[in-house]
């Protein structure tokens, strides 16, 4: 069974490298023995999109094309999938070798040991782990729990439209969005997506705990152009008041709060087990607040009272 199943994954790669147009499914199955002796449709598609899903996961860049007359075409062109001369030292092998672990405990842990083999295989060096028989206390992690992460990295690298029910801080529902994804970003421990929204019809981040129940892959072209960079963590960072000119005042529970205190300018302790911060106040901190429910009291301004106010009753009321 492993030696047919390599021996079809290698006759579709070859097919897709071979080809100069984007070839259907009907063409593929026509043309590779292993789905030609598949019993049915629904046999042959189930078989064709897991080959399809492990030729990606061993690294070969597979494209998505609609034909003009409606049928979907893949293909896997060549100056896409060959790897260029690797100049590496000792050095920066092992730094290759430590940015891979930080994905261990995430999707794409199988990812980066596959391109720390093909680098390997292309000349890098090996490189001996520096932390190698070292307990240290700061090791390279990025924790990755929300459901929503693999099916949107994967509609990022594959240009997909996506649809999911999002929830918005202040909303007692969550509301079906439209998205044609760009880009994830981890920032301070939360995964944040940008990409462009249908509905609204500009650009959108959503942080992905915020996302319920499945994403849902769309069978359509993007709509918008891709921007070349894709500030994500400047976005995030601006509706969390980073860089803002003002400040608020809030009374915060002791023992509470500590994205709060790390953000703070100024602390000073109060009474009855509730401590005073000045924190920058920017676009969103309203609703940053809010996640911190009864442990969080805002002083001043007054605005920014009365917007936590809004978002607690309408959390309440649903």
């Amino acid at each position: 069974m492993a030696i047919a199943k390599a021996e079809r994954l290698m006759n579709l790669a070859l097919c897709l490298l071979g080809t100069r147009r984007p070839l259907s499914k009907r063409e593929l199955r026509g043309s590779i023995e292993a789905y030609m002796e598949a019993g049915n449709d629904e046999s042959f598609n189930r078989m064709f999109e897991r080959d399809k899903d492990d030729l990606r996961e061993l690294g070969l860049v597979i494209e998505t094309v609609e034909n003009l007359d409606g049928d979907t075409g893949y293909l896997a062109r060549r100056d896409s999938n060959r790897l260029p001369p690797v100049s590496l030292d000792a050095e920066e092998a092992a730094a290759l070798g430590l940015a891979a672990k930080v994905w261990q405990q995430a999707r794409l842990a199988g990812a980066a040991s596959g391109a720390l083999q093909k680098l390997r295989a292309g000349g890098m060096p090996e490189a001996g782990d520096p932390y190698e028989g070292q307990h240290s206390a700061i090791e390279p992690r990025i924790p990755v729990h929300e459901a929503a992460f693999e099916p949107l990295m994967l509609a990022c690298r594959d240009r997909r439209p996506v649809a999911f029910d999002y929830r918005k801080s202040n909303a007692a529902r969550p509301e079906p969005r439209q998205v044609e994804p760009w880009a994830l970003e981890c920032w301070r421990g939360h995964w944040y997506l940008a990409g462009y929204d249908r509905d609204r019809g500009a650009e959108r981040v959503f942080r992905l705990s915020r996302i319920t129940g499945k994403v849902r892959s769309r069978a359509a072209r993007y709509t918008a152009e891709v921007p070349d960079v894709v500030t994500v963590r400047e976005t995030v960072a601006s509706w969390a008041g980073e860089g803002a000119e003002r400040s608020a005042l809030i009374r915060l529970r002791a023992g509470a709060g500590y994205p709060l205190r790390a953000k703070a300018t100024a602390v000073r302790e109060g009474a009855e087990g509730w401590d005073e911060l000045e924190i920058p106040y920017g676009h969103g901190l309203d609703a940053w607040l809010v996640e911190f429910g009864p442990d969080v009291v805002v002083v001043e301004p007054a605005d920014l009272r009365a917007d936590v106010v809004d978002r607690l009753r309408a959390v309440a009321k649903g």
